[in-house]
């Protein structure tokens, strides 16, 4: 991949057709699956993506919470403004107790966008999403606010997450959402039937987030232990009992990574980079060597052929667990837009 900064995001059109294949997630820079990272680490894994022809960074009020977006805001002034994507997310919000809710009021929508800017350091944010769908106000409503937010010149571009196809429809038709980021990966790939096609029939980009399997086709609880610290402790798909059953899965995945000389993790990155010019997957990662290769893969060149060899020797039918931890997942679960808890 040469060195160069990728154009802006423009809605209505396929992302990777804009120059934009692959993104940086930024969760876990801030402890999400394991130890935290500083902000000069931090600004270095960032600096380093960046040089290597990344420019697109996504991160979330709920990350932290709150201390993600300062990091990120803080590494992100070492690099020119015109020439990154900034994306972060809106909706969700942890009580006094720690449990997550979520809120997709207007007023909620325009303070946490002020709140995000502050944070950022920037005048605006480039890609913002509700990050989960608040079943209890009308998506009509809560887009509408984001459409002002745009007239102000505060968002740039709207996005979705994790929301329904009938969520997807009636907030395209307040404002055109530019993408749509969900789970997706060789492990997680329940959006294909409904929401990949709706997507592309109303030319809204996808943003697969986790599209290394939460790391685990990069040997995470296989040949590497989870960290005592990580989120992934009370995920149902790495408990001591699934990740027993789901070794047969990476087995088959380094088999496969052998033929295409490559590594587990860049071959199920290239799997989902091969989805179409329209999908902008976000790995993320605290490690340089670990960029380097989720950058690499975009080297590995998979036929159809391949695509379909992959695809059915790595099923999600044999994964042993929920794509999701319940407690995690406040709002729409499988896309069902399923009323939870929410916060106002």
């Amino acid at each position: 991949m040469e060195e160069q900064a990728g154009p802006q995001l423009v809605p209505g059109v396929k992302l990777g057709a804009q120059g934009l294949e692959l993104g940086f997630g930024c969760f876990g820079l801030t402890g999400a699956y394991g130890s935290a990272l500083d902000d000069e680490a931090a600004a270095a894994i960032i600096a380093h993506a960046f040089r290597r022809g990344v420019t697109f960074f996504d991160t979330s009020d709920i990350y932290g919470p709150l201390t993600n977006e300062i990091l990120v805001g803080k590494a992100l002034k070492q690099l020119p403004r015109e020439q990154v994507q900034v994306a972060t997310k809106f909706g969700l919000t942890r009580g006094a107790s720690g449990a997550l809710a979520v809120c997709g009021r207007p007023e909620h929508v325009r303070a946490s966008c002020e709140a995000s800017l502050r944070r950022l350091g920037v005048e605006h944010i480039d890609l913002y999403y509700q990050h989960r769908v608040d079943t209890t106000i009308p998506i009509e409503d809560t887009i509408s606010e984001l459409k002002k937010l745009v007239e102000e010149a505060k968002v740039k571009y709207i996005g979705l997450s994790e929301a329904s196809p009938d969520t997807i429809r009636r907030a395209h038709a307040v404002h055109p959402i530019t993408a749509v980021q969900m789970e997706w990966s060789l492990w997680s790939r329940d959006i294909e039937p409904e929401i990949v096609p709706l997507c592309r029939e109303l030319g809204i980009g996808i943003v697969p987030y986790s599209p290394i399997g939460k790391g685990f086709f990069g040997g995470r609880g296989v040949t590497e232990q989870v960290s005592a610290e990580s989120n992934l402790q009370r995920h149902p798909r790495f408990s001591a009992e699934n990740l027993e059953k789901n070794r047969q899965i990476y087995l088959k995945m380094e088999d496969l990574a052998k033929k295409h000389r490559c590594s587990p993790a860049q071959l199920a990155l290239a799997w989902v980079l091969h989805q179409g010019h329209d999908v902008v997957p976000i790995p993320g990662t605290t490690k340089i060597k670990n960029l380097d290769a989720n950058i690499d893969s975009l080297k590995v060149k998979l036929t159809d052929e391949d695509l379909k060899e992959i695809g059915s020797q790595i099923r999600e039918d044999d994964v042993a667990g929920a794509r999701q931890n319940t407690s995690f997942a406040p709002t729409n679960w499988n896309y069902a837009d399923t009323p939870r808890k929410k916060s106002c």
